[in-house]
């Protein structure tokens, strides 16, 4: 009877006996001396990606850059208007596609250099606008990107002379337009003017003609040559090598200098030598190959960086059939994948120095004022640009009641006082966290 009324509850104790047994067993106050077996780590590219040295100056440099590129899109977006300006209303329907994490109003305000924040006369809602600073530098972006169109034209020539059969799809070109310095428009703008050289293929492929063996000298040949000029080294130690600068902080094991020195006397074709005129056989020469190629890929670009997932879609015309991530993570001296920003960036370390670039171009230069307006937050406001700001400020709240007076002169300037102390106390917090990551 007994059985019958508790077997149920009898049957479900039994089922879970088991199971409790072994966690007492496992996690049991009696059994901490015993040994147990743990699994072997694992190692993989994305845990050497979690563990290895970090470049803080890269990576903030890439936090920067992040906040520009959601500033040029809030550009486009404003700029596509029929007035040049644009509701906050509109913008904020747009802050997800753009990728703000933070209120469209927050965002706005944190760079007043660029965008001007006011309210309409009329709707009497707040509008936004760009600032002229940032107006004249997106133009003279522009009119530099048109006067370099020889330096464009050599760029894509000599991807073109990489690639196995003197082909690329033009999808993967558009998705690195911005760093090759190409305008949005190259197919009509830049290609009809050198049919001779160029030909669109279907399906939208592009062609190179015929090849100019004065272009094919890799970029890292400079500094081959200047290092067997001035260093006074032996032609066999710097035939092949290629410039090593290792982030602070990292910790050289055992036999790595030894490694090191037989990797960079370690002879292989160069990327614009063709496979078939020296075949590869030493997984080691082909591996240095794809370090060469990707490294002239990154000499070619304006920054010097691109996003890991883009120059994946240069792996089959380059013949780069191996884990690009991997691969890169290899040879943390000439390479650095920044995680931060929103996506994965491959930097070529030899190519920065202290976040900047040791070689600027024309175009990275009017890039860098931009970057400048990001850096500059809400420093250097003019006063009159706060008093106007006050006065609109002023007349919208009078208009609903709240003030029906003007303001004296004193306490104006008091306003602009406390205004430029509040600014002066979030710069000096900014730089206290600097020097903290640094």
């Amino acid at each position: 009877m007994a059985f019958k009324v508790l077997g149920r509850i009898n049957l479900h104790a039994l089922s879970l006996r088991p199971h409790m047994l072994d966690e007492a067993f496992c996690y049991g106050p009696f059994n901490r001396s015993m040994q147990r077996r743990w699994k072997k780590p694992v190692d993989s590219a994305r845990t050497r990606l979690e563990g290895r040295t970090r470049d803080h100056r890269l990576d903030k440099l890439m936090i920067q850059l992040r906040n520009l590129r959601q500033a040029l899109d809030l550009h486009e977006v404003i700029s596509q208007q029929r007035n040049g300006y644009a509701s906050l209303q509109l913008l904020l329907r747009w802050r997800r596609e753009i990728g703000l994490n933070i209120e469209i109003g927050a965002f706005l305000k944190k760079y007043p250099h660029i965008f001007d924040i006011y309210v309409h006369p009329v709707k009497r809602n707040h509008c936004c606008r760009i600032t002229r600073k940032m107006a004249d530098l997106v133009a003279e972006e522009d009119a530099v990107v048109r006067e370099n169109e020889p330096a464009i034209v050599q760029r894509l020539k000599k991807l073109l002379m990489m690639s196995t059969n003197g082909t690329l799809n033009m999808h993967a070109i558009w998705l690195i337009r911005k760093e090759l310095g190409l305008p949005d428009d190259y197919r009509s703008s830049i290609l009809p003017n050198h049919q001779s050289q160029f030909s669109l293929e279907i399906p939208d492929t592009l062609t190179l003609i015929s090849r100019d063996e004065n272009l094919a000298v890799a970029n890292v040949e400079k500094w081959r040559e200047k290092e067997y000029t001035e260093k006074w080294l032996a032609e066999y130690e710097t035939k092949y090598a290629f410039p090593i600068n290792f982030p602070t902080g990292f910790k050289i094991e055992k036999g790595f200098r030894e490694k090191l020195k037989n990797w960079q006397r370690l002879p292989y074709t160069k990327p614009y030598e063709e496979n078939g005129l020296h075949p590869i056989s030493n997984a080691e020469r082909l591996e240095k190959r794809i370090v060469g190629i990707i490294h002239e890929l990154l000499s070619s670009t304006v920054e010097k960086m691109i996003p890991l997932e883009r120059l994946a879609h240069f792996r089959r015309p380059f013949s780069m059939e191996v884990n690009m991530r991997e691969l890169l993570l290899k040879y943390p001296g000439i390479f650095y994948i920044s995680t931060k920003g929103g996506t994965q960036t491959v930097v070529l370390r030899e190519s920065y120095s202290k976040g900047c670039l040791v070689e600027p171009n024309p175009v990275y230069s009017v890039r860098r004022k931009m970057l400048d307006l990001i850096l500059s937050g809400c420093r250097n406001i003019g006063e009159t640009e706060k008093v106007t700001w006050l006065i609109e400020e002023n007349n919208q709240g009078s208009s609903h009641g709240l003030h029906n007076h003007t303001w004296p002169v004193d306490s104006m300037n008091s306003m602009l006082q406390f205004e430029s102390d509040s600014c002066g106390e979030e710069a000096s917090s900014c730089d206290l966290r600097e020097s903290k990551i640094q």
